[in-house]
């Protein structure tokens, strides 16, 4: 095919959303052991927001001063020229979001190769990748909803097996709490449902609630209507509590997810939509709060690529079909990021390239 000398791409000098601006470019390259890849889908995440707002400063790694790159992590696209032995052109491929986080713990070197910040991120017609920064994108999806894997999919995926051994996936028998309807809460829905669990899900949102029951959460809660969530969730639950909950929250939830945690349960420290310092009022130590129920708190940013092919070996397996709730063009990424913001999105909201 032939290949255009210059492309199309939007950049942030992350001073706001109203300032992410579309540029050419020259067509890159890819040298030894790297593909070029032709983006045909981009699947954004609330830390694109925070990147192109000036917010993303709480990791080292990604901190500093602010400067101009390329937005977002996640797309779905075709390889149109390879140096590499493991792609040809035609592949149809996926990103990883840290490009050298390949297996194992995450370390602080990997995020340097995070896309989106620090690195050049796929807001962008054509970009070359290494060969081990990719993976193959499942057959039965198509890019708008394959590009929606990587990052909260595999969030999701991570909330409930990262705690177990690779190959080992589990949360049958298992009780669920799944904080908001966002990306990784339906991801998370859907695969705890996939896996046999039993799903709680909350929402400020009746509509959503019923959008969730249909995608097969067992049970809902409004938490605008019962602001005391964590004791309806221990009433749910015959006063057990549930053994994993994706705490989307932080600082305005993350107490009632240490109250209404199983005894040995895992909290999973994924999000901060509710800020990022702690409300005033009952300052209760960590560790405290840790301890009385025997609770782990895990941090977690996203996974390696052994985790996201093990994940893709699940989704095609149970032909599981990500909840996309709207699609912009290419041209309307800015809209795009400012609509994911307002935070009134069920699931994943995704830019199709032409």
């Amino acid at each position: 095919m032939s290949l255009p000398t210059t492309i199309k791409q939007w950049v942030t000098a992350q001073d706001g959303l109203d300032n992410l601006t579309l540029t050419t470019a020259p067509l890159p390259t890819a040298g030894p052991g790297e593909v070029l890849v032709k983006i045909t889908a981009v699947s954004i995440n609330y830390r694109d927001t925070e990147v192109a707002m000036g917010l993303y400063n709480h990791h080292k790694a990604t901190g500093g001063p602010a400067f101009t790159l390329v937005p977002c992590s996640d797309m779905c696209g075709t390889v149109v020229s390879s140096n590499s032995s493991l792609w040809k052109p035609g592949d149809r491929v996926l990103s990883i979001f840290n490009q050298t986080h390949l297996k194992g713990q995450l370390k602080a070197h990997h995020m340097k190769s995070g896309l989106g910040l620090p690195t050049p991120g796929v807001l962008t017609q054509y970009r070359t990748f290494p060969e081990y920064g990719i993976v193959k994108a499942p057959s039965y999806l198509p890019d708008v909803e394959a590009a929606t894997l990587p990052v909260a999919s595999l969030t999701a995926w991570m909330a409930i097996n990262g705690m177990r051994p690779l190959g080992q996936a589990g949360g049958k028998g298992e009780t669920v709490l799944i904080q908001g309807t966002g990306g990784v809460s339906i991801a998370g829905l859907q695969i705890a449902k996939a896996s046999g669990a039993e799903v709680i899900i909350t929402s400020s949102s009746d509509a959503k609630l019923e959008q969730a029951k249909k995608l097969g959460a067992d049970k809902t809660i409004n938490y605008r209507t019962i602001p005391d969530w964590d004791q309806e969730v221990l009433k749910m639950t015959d006063d057990e509590g549930v053994d994993i909950i994706f705490e989307n929250g932080g600082a305005s939830t993350l107490r009632k997810s240490f109250d209404c945690v199983a005894f040995g349960g895992l909290i999973n420290s994924i999000g901060y939509l509710g800020g990022k310092q702690d409300p005033p009022g009952d300052r209760t130590n960590t560790n405290v709060l840790a301890l009385k129920r025997n609770v782990t708190l895990k941090g977690l940013l996203n996974g390696p690529r052994d985790r996201l092919e093990e994940m893709l070996a699940f989704y095609e397996e149970h032909k599981i079909t990500p909840v996309v709730d709207k699609v912009f063009k290419f041209e309307e990424a800015k809209e795009a990021l400012k609509y994911l913001f307002q935070g009134g999105h069920f699931g994943k909201v995704v830019i199709k390239l032409d």
